[in-house]
């Protein structure tokens, strides 16, 4: 008997179906109605919540789990008569179309959650038109925050379809996020999958989900301690040098372990992320923030020993937290040099200075890496030519017509006319040649961040060489400085959310131009109804963004690019990183970072049998991006369930792992989250968040010097640091 043929990767065969059948319905009735209707819960709730400090997230994940009873009720419900379609429209649905074409199938789920993804994310755009109104008195109305969202969005989509060959088609990228989605689907749509009288994949969802919200509960309110499991800090409370290398909330989390799933998944979900990245972004951990960091720290660099350890804010000179309004000029958005000179120049805690470094290394160790691994095989592709053998998932999706390269370059260059528009009309400080180098800037990065990205979940960040980038090209432009960040960071972001999109329809076998059109209502739907909600707020909550508003509408993300603004646009990195300033030794990371991946990528080729080819430079330094604020409580737990479940479970209990590994990373992940949103929308949101269970549990990492953010040394009454600046 012929063996069936299926994915070369286990990982692929374990969650994905090798069958298709073309007939069953997607694009329905049922799929537009609770598409628009949880894109537009899901996404007005997160731009709500954005504004809100502390809040919930929610994720894709738990309208992929209501979204299934729900759809099968309108399948009961709905009434089952037929219309005709006319020729031109027979592409998306069909020769007839129905209200209720059958039973609710595993592709109008795909279908609804990929919208739903499309719409759900918060959109920077938006926090930054907050900023403009609340922070620097700038008003520029309805139109502008409309334009500035729908071009950062569109322009993210625009590229995601141009990079289809690169990052959706070749099996090897694999996309780990997205098995979870697929287990969970199957898993929904298979509940008959008994085998040998065994559990099955959906009753051992249902329990393992149900486990996992009850539990939440104890970490989550009842027992806090268990999320901040800092036990050798609460045996020595008041130790400084103990607390800073063993804490959890200002420290480096030396102490390995938390019971808090929440925290364990932070930095992505170890049962989905394969071992070798595991293994490479926590040796880039121990390496940088167990090993360097403490050595630094500790020899009093840069005077990093007045501040705390591990915290993402910058100081002054005195060792409180840098107060930016103090130095500017609202009026005129200027810097006042001569505040500026009476004051305090930045500093930066040690980890937050190791971020930039490791981010300045990143920058050209993912040019430096995907010109080695991947430039010859780009170069093929760019020429129509394949190196990669294809797999069933991409034969089978020749049933369907692809959606031709011309309709994502339209969208392209329409949108791009869009945002020259939207910073040629208004007022925004950014020139149009800013606007092309910070969109040709983000453009550069979407290939080398999509293939990390595709195989190990971790996301890259640039934000901090962004920023520096604005500061050296349009000094003392604020309001410049925050628009171009939008412009070359917004764009990537949704670019990979859209392409990871296109793998999970590519994966699921929903027809491309189906899957195209439900991205652009998604986003367009988004766009519409956060701006709406931002100007709602902006109009009826007098008092948004006050630190004190009454419901803890304190606008934390506005916040920081506001923060950001003035310290890389009025301050700017010249007075911190150029030649002879205080930080610019860090700006030898750039040449460390392009030499990196040259050695490794030799060695590899000399001996390819070695363990050379597991290690990845660019994989080890995103990962470290999530430092601080992560810590490495984060890192730690998360390392050492992904050696249970990625390596020991694999390797000894392979039937078991193919059948309930990704089943498992679903309910967790779905049974947390949700737990989550039910404690604070019951516990937190009510009489204004003042529930609480005052006990030992609660209480016992507060006490700490690490929850207090203590300095290993006491900063002088007169200041630290250089006694002139400029």
């Amino acid at each position: 008997m012929e063996e069936e043929e299926d994915s070369p990767y286990p990982e692929v065969r374990a969650s994905v179906s090798n069958y298709d059948d073309t007939e069953m319905p997607v694009l329905t009735f049922r799929t537009l109605f609770l598409g628009i209707i949880f894109g537009c819960f899901i996404g007005g709730m997160n731009c709500f919540f954005t504004f809100r400090y502390p809040s919930p997230l929610f994720t894709p994940i738990i309208i992929q789990t209501i979204s299934y009873p729900i759809g099968k009720f309108l399948a009961w419900l709905l009434p089952d008569r037929e219309w005709k379609v006319p020729k031109r429209l027979q592409f998306l649905a069909g020769e007839t179309v129905s209200f209720n074409p059958g039973p609710f199938n595993i592709k109008e789920h795909t279908a609804i959650v990929i919208m739903v993804n499309a719409a759900g994310s918060p959109l920077l755009a938006v926090n930054f038109s907050v900023t403009l109104e609340k922070f620097w008195d700038v008003h520029h109305g309805v139109g502008f925050d409309f334009l500035l969202a729908l071009s950062t969005s569109m322009l993210g989509f625009g590229v995601a379809g141009l990079t289809r060959r690169f990052l959706v088609w070749p099996a090897s990228l694999i996309w780990p996020q997205n098995l979870v989605y697929c287990t969970l689907f199957n898993t929904l749509h298979a509940e008959e999958d008994k085998e040998g009288g065994g559990i099955t994949r959906y009753q051992f969802f249902k329990w393992a989900g149900t486990a996992a919200f009850f539990w939440y509960f104890f970490p989550g309110f009842i027992f806090q301690a268990l999320s901040y499991f800092s036990f050798i800090c609460w045996i020595k409370p008041d130790n400084v040098v103990v607390n800073q290398l063993f804490g959890v909330s200002t420290g480096l989390g030396m102490s390995m372990i938390t019971f808090d799933w929440s925290q364990i998944a932070y930095i992505g979900n170890p049962l989905v992320v394969p071992w070798w990245a595991e293994i490479n972004v926590f040796v880039g951990f121990v390496l940088a923030f167990w090993i360097l960091t403490p050595a630094l720290y500790y020899s009093n660099v840069w005077y990093t020993g007045y501040l705390p350890i591990s915290t993402s804010g910058v100081f002054d000179r005195f060792g409180a937290s840098y107060n930016t309004t103090a130095v500017i000029n609202v009026g005129t958005k200027s810097l006042n040099e001569t505040a500026y000179q009476e004051y305090s120049p930045l500093f930066l805690p040690i980890s937050y200075a190791m971020n930039y470094g490791l981010a300045c290394a990143l920058t050209t160790a993912l040019i430096t890496h995907t010109a080695l691994y991947h430039g010859p095989d780009i170069w093929r592709r760019l020429k129509g030519m394949r190196k990669e053998e294809e797999d069933i998932h991409i034969k089978l999706m020749r049933n369907y017509k692809e959606v031709p390269e011309w309709w994502y370059m339209l969208y392209l260059a329409g949108f791009v006319a869009t945002a020259v528009a939207t910073v040629v009309h208004w007022e925004t400080e950014m020139p149009v040649w800013g606007l092309v180098v910070s969109l040709l800037f983000g453009a550069l990065y979407v290939l080398p961040g999509g293939f990390v990205y595709a195989m190990t979940t971790q996301q890259i960040t640039l934000n901090i060489l962004v920023e520096m980038m604005a500061g050296y090209m349009m000094p003392g432009k604020a309001l410049g400085n925050s628009l171009f960040k939008l412009y070359a960071i917004q764009p990537i972001g949704f670019a990979l959310t859209f392409v990871q999109d296109l793998k999970l329809g590519h994966y699921m076998k929903l027809p491309p131009r189906v899957t195209f059109l439900l991205q652009i209502m998604g986003m367009l739907c988004s766009c519409i109804l956060q701006v709406g909600i931002k100007v709602w707020l902006t109009r009826s909550v007098h008092d948004l963004c006050d630190p004190h508003q009454a419901a803890y509408l304190s606008c934390p993300n506005s916040r920081i690019f506001f923060s950001s603004s003035i310290t890389w646009g009025l301050i700017g990195p010249e007075k911190q990183f150029s030649v002879g300033k205080f930080y610019n030794p860090l700006l030898w990371a750039f040449l460390a970072g392009a030499i990196a991946p040259i050695p490794l990528w030799y060695m590899g080729k000399r001996y390819p049998n070695s363990w050379y080819t597991k290690v990845s430079v660019p994989v080890m330094l995103t990962g470290c991006m999530w430092m601080p604020p992560a810590t490495g409580i984060n890192f730690s737990s998360w390392f050492l369930f992904g050696y249970i479940f990625q390596s020991w479970a694999r390797r000894r209990h392979f039937r078991w792992w193919s059948k309930f590994n990704f089943t498992l990373a679903a309910s967790l992940d779905c049974g947390t989250s949700i737990s989550l949103i039910f404690i604070f929308c019951t516990l937190y949101l009510p009489k204004g968040g003042t529930i609480f269970l005052d006990w030992w549990g609660n209480n016992v990492f507060v006490n700490t010097a690490d929850y207090n953010g203590v300095s290993y040394l006491t900063p002088p009454e007169e200041g630290f640091g250089p006694t002139t600046w400029k």
